[in-house]
């Protein structure tokens, strides 16, 4: 796998967590103007999602890899996207799914005794494209 390095989020938190994944999904963009995109088509698209805090848990972790991995690819690998409740008024933009995967992780570590918090998530659509979403502080969804 080729290293990435993804833009950093300036922070004074005590740890820094960031887990890498991809994922392959279709999806499309009901609108004239998206060009081509409007046909389905697929993406394997890379992930990184950054993690903050400053507590452990009692097994030392700040929250584990594979909590974020069930949260993000359990649920939209090898899906069409436009299926998903959460894209119903939106479409799947990159932007939008890096929205709803930041929301998701946050929800879930709302949940976790030792307080993490969802400082980004990188979606890359296609080798010369992506996003980035960072949720702003005191965010309702965060």
């Amino acid at each position: 796998m080729l290293q990435q390095f993804y833009p950093q989020v300036p922070h004074s938190y005590t740890f820094e967590l960031n887990k890498d994944m991809h994922l392959a999904a279709a999806h499309y963009i009901d609108d004239e103007r998206a060009g081509n995109c409007q046909n389905m088509h697929g993406h394997t698209y890379f992930i990184n999602i950054t993690i903050a805090g400053d507590e452990l848990d009692e097994l030392g972790f700040l929250v584990d890899f594979k909590r974020l991995k069930q949260i993000v690819h359990k649920r939209y690998d090898h899906t069409l996207l436009n299926q998903h409740a959460e894209f119903s008024n939106r479409p799947p933009t990159t932007e939008e799914v890096s929205r709803q995967i930041g929301e998701a992780v946050q929800a879930e570590l709302n949940t976790l005794a030792n307080k993490p918090v969802c400082l980004q998530v990188v979606v890359r659509e296609t080798p010369t494209s992506y996003v980035v979403f960072r949720p702003k502080q005191g965010d309702s969804h965060a």
